[in-house]
């Protein structure tokens, strides 16, 4: 007898199918597609803007968005081979792929954050030498600089959300990254208002906002770049996992007591690795049926956990 569609997958109301249909629209390859069309756009129109209008800042913030641009394809390559299924050169899978893309992001973003500093103190420092010459037209570069925020605020939510659904790491760097681009474009936007309220003497502010957001970007690059480090040496999860892991296999039925649990972040994931002790007189089939439950009891704990691999021992408890 074949499996048919229930009735209720079709309506349109069905939780289930909104949900897939959410997955649909917005996959983690489709959303990153959507970034790199949106960054190009973006350093296209903020460089050409930035130039023509006097804004060093608004050039600095179209050039992170070109790099961003770089990002949306690194973490475009990593999604088509993280998500590959375990062979025979990579056992355990291709989930860490989404750890060295994060790393990846998380350097650029440092890099992005440095050169926007740079930039800006120079900048500043022509400023208060006399030396900036450049005449600024401040209400062209505001305007784009507040539809970067606005665009780029939208795309870290829609992003990190299929990060947080599909739990990637490299997507939810690459959402940080969007994030960047829109602090970036709020400094602009900062410096290009002062310059609008106050002329030109208040131009100051344009290369000062900046300052300070980069020492925001550099801020969330390092405390990327310190998670996917902590998953390249096996750190283990939050004490609260750990703790969900011990309930979950204590309280499985059959199980006599464990020890030896081990767990480790792979991939914005978790693996556990625990020794279950059961009464001595069951027959293999039992104890196989008991470490496939101690298995489900610890996937079904938090949706973090990957991967459970359950070594059944006799007890030598009375």
């Amino acid at each position: 007898m074949t499996d048919q569609p229930t009735p209720q997958a079709s309506c349109p109301g069905n939780t289930a199918a909104d949900a897939q249909r959410a997955r649909r629209r917005f996959g983690p390859r489709g959303i990153t597609w959507l970034g790199l069309i949106v960054n190009s756009v973006l350093t296209i129109g903020k460089v050409t803007v930035g130039v023509v209008f006097g804004s060093k800042t608004l050039v600095a913030d179209g050039l992170h968005s070109g790099a961003d641009l770089v990002t949306d394809v690194v973490v475009l390559t990593g999604l088509r081979y993280s998500a590959r299924p375990a062979d025979v050169s990579h056992p355990y899978g291709h989930r860490r792929v989404s750890t060295l893309v994060a790393m990846g992001v998380g350097i650029a973003l440092a890099a992005a954050a440095i050169f926007i500093a740079i930039d800006a103190l120079e900048s500043l420092h022509a400023y208060l030498d006399k030396h900036m010459t450049a005449h600024l037209r401040p209400a062209m570069p505001f305007a784009a600089a507040l539809v970067s925020v606005v665009v780029k605020e939208w795309l870290f939510r829609a992003t990190r959300r299929v990060a947080l659904r599909e739990i990637d790491m490299s997507l939810e760097a690459n959402a940080w990254h969007h994030r960047s681009d829109a602090f970036s474009s709020m400094a602009a936007a900062a410096g290009m208002g002062g310059a609008l309220v106050g002329g030109q003497g208040w131009r100051f502010l344009d290369p000062a906002f900046a300052v300070v957001m980069s020492a925001l970007l550099l801020l969330v690059a390092m405390q990327i770049l310190k998670r996917s480090a902590e998953e390249l040496v096996d750190q283990a999860p939050s004490s609260a996992t750990m703790e969900s892991i011990r309930q979950a296999t204590g309280e499985t039925e059959g199980v006599v007591s464990f020890h030896a649990i081990r767990a480790r972040k792979t991939g914005g994931m978790v693996a556990v690795d625990v020794h279950v002790q059961v009464k001595p007189t069951l027959t293999v089939i039992r104890g196989h049926e008991i470490a496939g439950a101690v298995k489900r009891s610890v996937m079904a704990a938090d949706p973090r956990i990957a991967e459970v691999i359950v070594h059944i021992e006799p007890s030598i408890q009375a």
